[in-house]
Protein backbone atom coordinates (compact mmCIF):
# COMPACT_ATOMS: atom_id res chain seq x y z
CA UNK A 1 0.00 0.00 0.00
CA UNK A 2 2.60 2.39 1.29
CA UNK A 3 0.07 5.17 1.05
CA UNK A 4 1.81 8.60 0.99
CA UNK A 5 0.45 12.25 0.88
CA UNK A 6 2.73 15.11 1.29
CA UNK A 7 1.56 18.91 1.13
CA UNK A 8 4.52 20.91 0.06
CA UNK A 9 7.27 20.03 2.87
CA UNK A 10 4.60 18.58 5.06
CA UNK A 11 4.08 14.65 5.27
CA UNK A 12 0.78 14.29 6.36
CA UNK A 13 0.80 10.41 5.37
CA UNK A 14 3.97 8.61 5.69
CA UNK A 15 4.36 5.16 4.06
CA UNK A 16 1.20 4.22 5.28
CA UNK A 17 0.37 0.11 5.08
CA UNK A 18 -3.48 -0.95 6.45
CA UNK A 19 -4.98 -4.41 5.22
CA UNK A 20 -8.84 -4.11 6.66
CA UNK A 21 -10.05 -7.95 6.60
CA UNK A 22 -13.93 -8.57 5.09
CA UNK A 23 -16.19 -7.98 7.73
CA UNK A 24 -13.79 -6.50 10.09
CA UNK A 25 -15.26 -3.23 12.42
CA UNK A 26 -11.85 -1.37 12.26
CA UNK A 27 -11.61 1.45 13.98
CA UNK A 28 -8.78 4.58 13.26
CA UNK A 29 -7.83 6.76 15.94
CA UNK A 30 -4.96 9.42 16.50
CA UNK A 31 -4.72 12.55 17.98
CA UNK A 32 -5.59 15.94 15.96
CA UNK A 33 -3.54 16.42 12.87
CA UNK A 34 -2.09 12.87 12.83
CA UNK A 35 -3.22 11.69 9.22
CA UNK A 36 -6.78 10.54 9.86
CA UNK A 37 -8.88 12.39 7.60
CA UNK A 38 -6.27 12.50 5.12
CA UNK A 39 -6.00 8.65 4.69
CA UNK A 40 -9.86 8.45 4.56
CA UNK A 41 -9.92 10.84 1.62
CA UNK A 42 -7.65 8.68 -0.52
CA UNK A 43 -8.84 5.54 0.51
CA UNK A 44 -12.06 6.77 -0.61
CA UNK A 45 -11.09 8.65 -3.60
CA UNK A 46 -11.53 12.08 -2.66
CA UNK A 47 -8.00 12.97 -2.25
CA UNK A 48 -5.35 11.49 -4.75
CA UNK A 49 -2.32 10.14 -3.08
CA UNK A 50 1.08 11.59 -3.75
CA UNK A 51 2.50 8.02 -3.60
CA UNK A 52 1.28 4.63 -2.95
CA UNK A 53 -1.86 2.61 -3.99
CA UNK A 54 -5.92 1.89 -2.44
CA UNK A 55 -7.39 -1.00 -3.05
CA UNK A 56 -11.25 -1.34 -2.01
CA UNK A 57 -12.17 -5.55 -2.73
CA UNK A 58 -9.37 -6.09 -5.19
CA UNK A 59 -10.12 -2.89 -6.93
CA UNK A 60 -7.48 0.03 -7.50
CA UNK A 61 -9.46 2.88 -6.53
CA UNK A 62 -7.63 5.54 -8.50
CA UNK A 63 -6.99 3.07 -11.82
CA UNK A 64 -10.82 1.78 -11.59
CA UNK A 65 -12.76 4.90 -9.61
CA UNK A 66 -16.58 4.33 -10.39
CA UNK A 67 -15.99 -0.05 -10.17
CA UNK A 68 -14.38 0.72 -6.49
CA UNK A 69 -17.29 3.43 -5.53
CA UNK A 70 -19.70 1.21 -6.07
CA UNK A 71 -18.75 -1.09 -3.75
CA UNK A 72 -18.59 1.76 -0.84
CA UNK A 73 -20.48 3.87 1.09
CA UNK A 74 -18.81 6.88 2.92
CA UNK A 75 -19.62 9.42 5.89
CA UNK A 76 -17.38 12.23 5.57
CA UNK A 77 -15.56 14.58 7.92
CA UNK A 78 -17.76 17.13 5.89
CA UNK A 79 -20.95 16.16 5.00
CA UNK A 80 -21.52 16.75 1.30
CA UNK A 81 -25.25 17.41 1.20
CA UNK A 82 -27.87 19.17 -1.31
CA UNK A 83 -29.05 21.70 1.28
CA UNK A 84 -31.66 22.25 -1.25
CA UNK A 85 -33.27 19.38 -0.98
CA UNK A 86 -35.30 17.65 1.74
CA UNK A 87 -33.60 14.56 3.27
CA UNK A 88 -36.03 12.37 1.90
CA UNK A 89 -35.19 13.62 -2.05
CA UNK A 90 -31.32 13.31 -1.08
CA UNK A 91 -31.66 9.96 0.23
CA UNK A 92 -33.64 8.83 -2.80
CA UNK A 93 -31.50 10.05 -4.92
CA UNK A 94 -28.53 8.72 -3.74
CA UNK A 95 -30.17 5.29 -3.69
CA UNK A 96 -30.77 5.86 -7.51
CA UNK A 97 -27.47 7.12 -8.14
CA UNK A 98 -26.35 3.62 -6.61
CA UNK A 99 -28.27 1.69 -8.68
CA UNK A 100 -31.47 0.74 -7.15
CA UNK A 101 -34.80 1.01 -8.77
CA UNK A 102 -36.55 4.01 -8.01
CA UNK A 103 -39.74 2.13 -5.93
CA UNK A 104 -36.82 0.15 -4.05
CA UNK A 105 -35.04 3.63 -3.41
CA UNK A 106 -38.19 5.27 -2.07
CA UNK A 107 -39.06 2.11 -0.01
CA UNK A 108 -35.44 1.78 1.84
CA UNK A 109 -35.90 5.71 2.40
CA UNK A 110 -38.77 5.46 3.97
CA UNK A 111 -37.48 2.67 6.51
CA UNK A 112 -33.96 4.86 7.23
CA UNK A 113 -35.76 7.85 8.11
CA UNK A 114 -38.30 6.67 10.56
CA UNK A 115 -35.31 4.21 11.71
CA UNK A 116 -33.23 7.22 12.41
CA UNK A 117 -36.03 9.49 13.95
CA UNK A 118 -35.91 11.75 10.87
CA UNK A 119 -39.70 10.91 9.85
CA UNK A 120 -41.39 13.61 11.10
CA UNK A 121 -38.74 15.65 9.41
CA UNK A 122 -38.07 14.26 6.28
CA UNK A 123 -39.58 16.95 4.00
CA UNK A 124 -38.33 19.67 5.36
CA UNK A 125 -34.99 21.44 3.55
CA UNK A 126 -31.58 19.58 4.81
CA UNK A 127 -30.47 23.50 4.98
CA UNK A 128 -32.64 24.26 7.89
CA UNK A 129 -31.42 20.89 9.70
CA UNK A 130 -29.77 20.47 12.85
CA UNK A 131 -26.41 19.12 12.87
CA UNK A 132 -27.09 15.80 14.33
CA UNK A 133 -30.17 15.46 11.76
CA UNK A 134 -27.31 16.59 8.90
CA UNK A 135 -24.94 13.11 10.49
CA UNK A 136 -27.82 11.06 10.32
CA UNK A 137 -29.00 12.24 7.10
CA UNK A 138 -25.70 11.47 5.22
CA UNK A 139 -25.67 8.03 7.37
CA UNK A 140 -28.67 6.78 5.59
CA UNK A 141 -27.12 8.04 2.13
CA UNK A 142 -23.61 5.92 3.19
CA UNK A 143 -25.80 3.13 4.00
CA UNK A 144 -28.67 2.61 1.43
CA UNK A 145 -27.09 0.54 -1.16
CA UNK A 146 -26.25 -1.92 1.35
CA UNK A 147 -22.05 -1.05 0.82
CA UNK A 148 -19.41 -3.86 1.30
CA UNK A 149 -17.47 -1.24 2.91
CA UNK A 150 -18.30 1.62 5.01
CA UNK A 151 -16.16 4.42 5.69
CA UNK A 152 -17.02 6.82 8.93
CA UNK A 153 -15.49 9.64 9.98
CA UNK A 154 -17.03 11.08 12.94
CA UNK A 155 -20.56 9.26 12.99
CA UNK A 156 -21.54 9.90 16.57
CA UNK A 157 -20.17 13.73 16.76
CA UNK A 158 -23.55 15.93 17.68
CA UNK A 159 -26.07 12.54 17.88
CA UNK A 160 -28.05 12.16 20.94
CA UNK A 161 -27.99 9.33 23.02
CA UNK A 162 -30.78 7.64 21.63
CA UNK A 163 -29.78 7.87 17.86
CA UNK A 164 -26.25 6.67 18.91
CA UNK A 165 -27.30 3.37 20.24
CA UNK A 166 -30.03 2.99 16.99
CA UNK A 167 -26.88 3.80 14.99
CA UNK A 168 -24.43 1.21 16.65
CA UNK A 169 -27.21 -1.72 16.29
CA UNK A 170 -27.32 -0.99 12.69
CA UNK A 171 -23.76 -0.96 11.96
CA UNK A 172 -23.28 -4.07 13.90
CA UNK A 173 -26.33 -5.31 11.70
CA UNK A 174 -24.36 -4.51 8.48
CA UNK A 175 -21.22 -5.88 10.05
CA UNK A 176 -23.53 -9.24 10.34
CA UNK A 177 -24.45 -9.16 6.82
CA UNK A 178 -20.63 -8.62 5.40
CA UNK A 179 -19.64 -5.48 5.29
CA UNK A 180 -16.52 -4.21 6.30
CA UNK A 181 -15.97 -0.88 8.84
CA UNK A 182 -13.40 2.14 8.96
CA UNK A 183 -14.62 3.93 11.67
CA UNK A 184 -12.76 7.19 12.91
CA UNK A 185 -13.96 8.76 15.88
CA UNK A 186 -12.53 10.76 19.07
CA UNK A 187 -14.80 8.92 21.15
CA UNK A 188 -12.69 6.39 22.53
CA UNK A 189 -15.64 4.47 24.27
CA UNK A 190 -17.31 4.06 21.45
CA UNK A 191 -14.54 2.27 19.58
CA UNK A 192 -13.40 0.23 22.11
CA UNK A 193 -17.21 -0.98 22.56
CA UNK A 194 -17.19 -1.49 18.68
CA UNK A 195 -14.43 -2.13 16.88
CA UNK A 196 -12.29 -5.48 16.93
CA UNK A 197 -9.61 -4.43 15.53
CA UNK A 198 -7.97 -0.91 16.17
CA UNK A 199 -5.24 1.14 14.84
CA UNK A 200 -2.81 4.26 15.87
CA UNK A 201 -1.81 6.54 13.54
CA UNK A 202 0.99 9.38 14.91
CA UNK A 203 2.45 12.04 12.29
CA UNK A 204 0.98 9.76 9.62
CA UNK A 205 2.36 6.50 10.81
CA UNK A 206 1.07 3.16 12.07
CA UNK A 207 2.35 2.89 15.50
CA UNK A 208 -0.10 0.35 16.89
CA UNK A 209 -2.37 -2.22 15.88
CA UNK A 210 -4.69 -5.15 16.87
CA UNK A 211 -7.59 -5.98 18.86
CA UNK A 212 -7.46 -4.68 22.42
CA UNK A 213 -6.51 -7.87 23.94
CA UNK A 214 -3.34 -7.50 21.24
CA UNK A 215 -2.67 -3.50 22.12
CA UNK A 216 -2.88 -4.27 25.77
CA UNK A 217 0.09 -6.16 25.62
CA UNK A 218 1.78 -4.54 23.08
CA UNK A 219 1.53 -0.86 25.48
CA UNK A 220 2.07 -3.29 28.37
CA UNK A 221 -0.25 -1.24 30.62
CA UNK A 222 -2.31 -4.24 32.69
CA UNK A 223 -5.32 -6.34 30.98
CA UNK A 224 -7.91 -4.54 32.44
CA UNK A 225 -6.27 -1.12 30.72
CA UNK A 226 -9.16 0.92 28.64
CA UNK A 227 -8.46 1.73 25.35
CA UNK A 228 -7.72 5.75 26.34
CA UNK A 229 -5.06 4.19 28.35
CA UNK A 230 -3.45 2.31 25.46
CA UNK A 231 -3.97 5.49 22.91
CA UNK A 232 -2.21 7.85 25.18
CA UNK A 233 0.85 5.65 25.82
CA UNK A 234 0.75 5.03 21.73
CA UNK A 235 0.92 8.78 21.41
CA UNK A 236 3.18 9.47 23.86
CA UNK A 237 0.86 11.09 26.04
CA UNK A 238 1.66 8.82 28.89
CA UNK A 239 3.84 10.45 30.97
CA UNK A 240 1.90 12.03 33.81
CA UNK A 241 4.54 14.60 34.60
CA UNK A 242 3.67 16.03 30.87
CA UNK A 243 0.45 15.95 31.46
CA UNK A 244 0.77 17.82 34.89
CA UNK A 245 2.97 20.18 33.21
CA UNK A 246 0.52 20.88 30.46
CA UNK A 247 -1.92 21.47 33.57
CA UNK A 248 0.13 24.36 35.53
CA UNK A 249 1.25 25.96 32.19
CA UNK A 250 -1.83 28.56 32.63
CA UNK A 251 -0.69 30.77 35.21
CA UNK A 252 -4.32 31.86 35.96
CA UNK A 253 -5.77 28.70 36.94
CA UNK A 254 -2.79 28.16 39.72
Amino acid sequence: MQLTRTFGAKVAVDHLNLAVEEGEFYGFLGPNGAGKSTTIKMLVGLLRPTAGQVRIVGVDIWKHPLEAKQQIGVLPEGLALYERLTAREFVRFVGAMYGLSAPEAARRTDELMELLDLDADADKLIVDYSQGMRKKTALAAAIIHTPRVLFLDEPFEGIDAISGRVIRNVLQRLRQRGTTIFFSSHILEVVERLCTRIGVIVQGRLVAEGAMSELRALAQTGEHSTLEDIFLHAVGAADEQALEASERSLSWLD
